[in-house]
């Protein structure tokens, strides 16, 4: 599902709602889970209050690597931090790699901040020797994806923080058929709440259904 213009067409009228763009990745909008510790570990690094300024994120697809990178990145351009955010090395080829190699010494030597991220621990990347062994250097953490309870709960917290009253039903079946990623469930939240008021009924499977239905036939 594509976070585009969802039209609804009534008889008197043509009603637009738009699914809001997401909102920029924040480390204060970050589902937490099971990650606190590396949370706090990248909060310390981008105030120099911990010493390992070396961090790599790895882990699943959805699990939350980008959204914390991009964090970081935003925090770097506010206040002229020597970060340098190097995400999904996995994918590096072999002159990217030298050249990340490289960018490690000089950050090391400088006194900046790296992190990084891949879909496994640096070691079990293929990537150089070198640069697996420097990424290995600080902190390591794995990310663990929200379990759907965990997933339901920040539902049901971001619906409550908009004064939306989302009955359980509702939550169950986002997340038995929309994709599972949680900026596109809030997203739909918020496209759904929107036609709620708009309507004036209250929030229902169905009504989430009839949604669901027009945006794919826009």
């Amino acid at each position: 599902m594509n976070s585009t213009d969802l039209h609804y067409k009534s008889p008197t009228k043509q009603l637009l709602l738009d699914i809001q763009p997401l909102a920029p990745p924040t480390l204060d909008n970050f589902i937490v889970g099971q990650n606190a510790e590396a949370l706090h570990s990248l909060k310390q690094a981008l105030t120099y209050a911990e010493e390992a300024r070396f961090i790599y994120l790895w882990g699943a697809q959805g699990s939350g690597k980008s959204h914390l990178l991009q964090a970081c990145q935003r925090i770097a351009a506010q206040s002229e931090l020597p970060l340098f955010i190097a995400d999904d090395t996995h994918l590096l080829n072999e002159e990217a790699q030298i050249a990340l190699f490289d960018q490690f010494n000089q950050l090391r030597a400088s006194g900046g901040i790296l992190i990084s991220s891949g879909i496994a621990a640096p070691t079990q990347m293929s990537l150089r020797d070198d640069l697996a062994t420097r990424l290995a250097w600080g902190l390591v953490y794995q990310l663990h994806p929200l379990t759907d309870e965990e997933k339901a709960q920040a539902l049901k917290t971001h619906a409550k923080e908009r004064g939306m009253k989302l009955p359980d039903e509702v939550v169950d079946y986002c997340l038995r058929y929309l994709r599972r990623d949680l900026p596109t469930l809030m997203a739909v939240l918020d496209a759904l709440d929107v036609w709620s008021l708009t309507e004036k009924k209250p929030v229902t499977v169905p009504m989430l259904k009839k949604l669901l239905q027009l945006n794919l036939e826009t």
